[in-house]
């Protein structure tokens, strides 16, 4: 069996996208190299790794005990790396960094510029994705660190407290709600709302709740950005729910107001979570400390 590092990193690319080709994509190949590659991997063990269909590819038994082991020999490399890297010049290590909206938007770029400063040879892959979809993703060891809402399962993960990002509702400063300073969903159900586009997190959160309340809410429109519903809310369009620190930055400048939500949902904090913290490659544990101190 002659696999090479090459080999290995790029069925994990392949399967954790989904198709060859966004596989060959992230390892900076070209389709054709990619597909002869997996090919003769499967030559080689005289077994299929991959289920091929039109809507993309799937890991067959074989190929989910290839994955295991394709992590295993990944992950202790990339110690290596991190380990050796004061001596290795070229070597550079990376971080697999996976958050939820709120995170990436309001709470992360700060912390994550200065990492990069502190650090110049390590290179973080930072990809938003929900909650829930985070910590399954860190499970099967399909990134090294989480940032998501302690609204979600995370047994099995350590967890820390990064930041509070209690949500609120937001109204034109002359609503008849705006003059109250609490207020639950079920208070507003029968507003229209403006939302945010395609599959949100955040927005998919708030519908849920909604649907728990037997309730369906009617949105006037769904734009791309939380400063967006700010906007829109500020011209009278609908009501809105965002974080905390969107609404008081948007605030400053628009004429809407805030009111606190009282569901329980609602109050929460954004946890950083990994599978275990001294299983970490070295230069992940830095971006965990880095994260947890940073103001």
């Amino acid at each position: 069996m002659r696999f090479d590092l090459t080999d290995l990193r790029l069925f994990q690319n392949v399967v954790q996208a989904g198709t060859i080709t966004g596989g060959a994509e992230r390892t900076h190949m070209t389709l054709a190299s990619a597909s002869e590659r997996v090919r003769g991997m499967e030559a080689e063990l005289g077994v299929a790794l991959l289920v091929r269909d039109p809507r993309g590819v799937e890991p067959t038994e074989a190929g989910r005990t290839l994955l295991h082991h394709a992590r295993a020999v990944l992950l202790q490399m990339e110690r290596m790396h991190g380990e050796l890297g004061e001596y290795g010049a070229g070597l550079k290590g990376h971080v697999r960094l996976l958050c939820n909206t709120s995170a990436l938007t309001e709470h992360l770029h700060e912390a994550l510029s200065s990492f990069l400063a502190l650090h110049p040879r390590i290179s973080v892959d930072l990809e938003e994705r929900a909650s829930h979809e985070i910590v399954e993703a860190l499970r099967s060891e399909l990134g090294d660190i989480g940032i998501v809402s302690d609204a979600v399962d995370l047994a099995g993960l350590e967890s820390f407290v990064f930041r509070e990002d209690h949500l609120v509702l937001v109204v034109p400063r002359g609503d008849a709600l705006a003059k109250r300073r609490r207020a639950a969903l079920r208070d507003m159900v029968d507003r229209e709302f403006v939302g945010l586009t395609g599959s949100s997190p955040l927005q998919e959160l708030v519908s849920h709740h909604a649907k728990r309340l037997g309730r369906r809410l009617a949105y006037r429109v769904r734009v791309r950005h939380l400063e967006a519903v700010c906007r829109m809310v500020e011209q009278g369009i609908g009501v809105g729910i965002v974080p905390q620190t969107v609404a008081a930055r948007c605030a400053r400048s628009m004429k809407i107001a805030r009111i606190a939500l009282t569901d329980d949902w609602a109050v929460r904090n954004l946890m950083v979570c990994v599978r275990r913290r001294e299983d970490l490659p070295s230069n992940a544990q830095l971006m965990l400390r880095h994260l947890l101190e940073a103001p």
